[in-house]
């Protein structure tokens, strides 16, 4: 199996620099780590006990078509090649002070930086020495870990997380990613340790959230973050979603728990990052809007316009992007509960155009959604949902066809009306463009120019204004 994993040229060219310059380097972590999973993996880290930078250097110069980058400040170097990459350090010491956000690091032998590493299935190395290339080093028995999908650290979990408290996301993040387990010992750390956390920039917490939300089931990875409340940390407001109330013999469901199914079941209809944060968030308001009534039971009035404006608050506090990424989640937040509500009644064509432009190009997307939002364990119940919300779809692409209204645009624009009726800017100008696009949407005419621009004179009439 180590062989087969060694087949590309760069191994046997960093054996021979490496003898050259006189250092010990081995492959180490995630790619020998893949290796034994069977996982393919094209970025591959080198540890020499002398100086990455020069070794880089020396395999740049015998690797075509190669770009090399330093990075001198860490001592580190990297090297891409097609679509691999190649990353070189000097083996090294590093711990963080308890109250810096930057580790200290300092030179060291190849088994002080095993013994830096997180986790035992991380600490797998092939010596790529002359006289025994391809054998493996496992000092911390990671293979038996791998083999029976454990997660550990290679020291005691308090010094390891203390060192980098990152370290603990990145526990989680690997139990989700491999379906594996994080063994006893280190999942009590993970909560007796989740303060030092604090010292982590939000950035590098957020980078390995959004790793846990692309697996193929997050939910995994939140119930970890939650039973060790190190989300309680960093994401509070997702953390008030847990718990059921009961009042005159009624409770509502456990919001925390639907979110994760509704997780899970958007990543099986789509990879996109940005749907998979709409359906952490499509219920994030259902606390704040929480209200018992006498005789109905508990409701969530408003939740989805109220969580459409928490989700920036929310971006920028997690340190994710504030354009495009953001507005479609919002989009999606605020539009989750139009399809459904749609699929339960007569649908006109003037509702669907409707959904159809306030949804525009992320329509696809709030049907994945609203499709995921499903989770009753009533088989029945589910089938009807799913069946009414095919109805609608259905209807959307009639409609569509027919009227041409998704990423809508008006037959006329603003400034053809000004030209129009010869008037400048003001009031008349949105009071007839908002008259077409809903007479348009209404279906009180059709969605063409000629059409447009005799319903837009008429408008003009209306308003005292007159054709020039």
């Amino acid at each position: 199996m180590i062989q087969s994993g060694l087949i590309h040229p760069i191994f046997k060219i960093v054996s021979e620099e490496s003898e050259i310059l006189g250092f010990k380097t081995y492959v180490i972590g995630g790619y020998v780590r893949d290796l034994y999973l069977n996982r393919k993996s094209k970025d591959v880290d080198f540890v020499t006990v002398g100086s990455g930078i020069k070794l880089a250097q020396a395999v740049k110069e015998r690797l075509k078509n190669s770009s090399l980058s330093i990075f001198k400040n860490f001592g580190t170097a990297q090297i891409k090649t097609n679509d691999w990459e190649f990353e070189f350090v000097g083996a090294r010491k590093e711990s963080y002070d308890r109250k810096s956000r930057k580790p200290k690091v300092e030179d060291g032998t190849f088994k002080d930086d095993i013994h830096r590493r997180d986790f035992t299935i991380n600490t797998l190395a092939i010596s790529l020495q002359k006289n025994d290339f391809g054998s493996l080093i496992d000092t911390f028995n990671g293979l038996m870990d791998l083999e029976n999908k454990i997660i550990r650290t290679p020291l005691n979990p308090t010094i390891t997380f203390q060192d980098d408290p990152l370290r603990m996301m990145r526990a989680i993040r690997f139990a989700t990613q491999l379906d594996f387990e994080i063994e006893p010992l280190t999942k009590k750390s993970l909560s007796t340790e989740v303060k030092s956390l604090s010292i982590i920039s939000q950035e590098r917490i957020t980078e390995e959230l959004n790793k846990i939300i692309l697996s193929t089931k997050p939910s995994i990875g939140f119930k970890y973050l939650f039973d060790s409340k190190l989300l309680h940390e960093f994401f509070p407001e997702m953390v008030k979603l847990q718990g059921v109330e009961v009042k005159e013999g009624k409770g509502h469901k456990d919001n925390f728990y639907h979110t994760l199914q509704v997780l899970d079941q958007t990543c099986q209809r789509t990879d996109d990052l940005w749907v998979r944060w709409a359906a952490i968030l499509h219920d994030i308001a259902k606390p704040p809007t929480k209200r018992f009534v006498k005789g109905e039971g508990w409701t969530f009035h408003g939740h989805e316009d109220k969580g459409s404006r928490m989700v920036k608050p929310i971006f920028s506090k997690l340190k994710l992007p504030l354009g495009a990424p953001m507005k479609k989640v919002r989009a999606l937040v605020q539009l989750h509960l139009r399809p459904i509500a749609l699929s339960k009644e007569d649908i006109t064509d003037s509702a669907i155009r409707r959904l159809i432009f306030d949804a525009g190009e992320h329509l696809d997307d709030l049907m994945i959604l609203c499709k995921s939002d499903i989770t009753t364990k009533n088989k029945l119940k589910e089938q009807r949902f799913q069946k009414n919300l095919k109805n609608v779809e259905r209807n959307i692409a009639l409609v569509e066809e027919r009227d041409r209204i998704r990423n809508w645009q008006p037959p006329i624009k603003g400034d053809e009306i000004m030209k129009l009726f010869n008037i400048k800017p003001g009031k008349e100008i949105g009071m007839i463009k908002t008259a077409l696009k809903d007479a348009i949407l209404d279906g009180v005419i059709p969605n063409n120019y000629n059409d447009a621009f005799n319903f837009v004179i008429e408008q003009g009439k209306k308003l005292g204004l007159q054709i020039q």
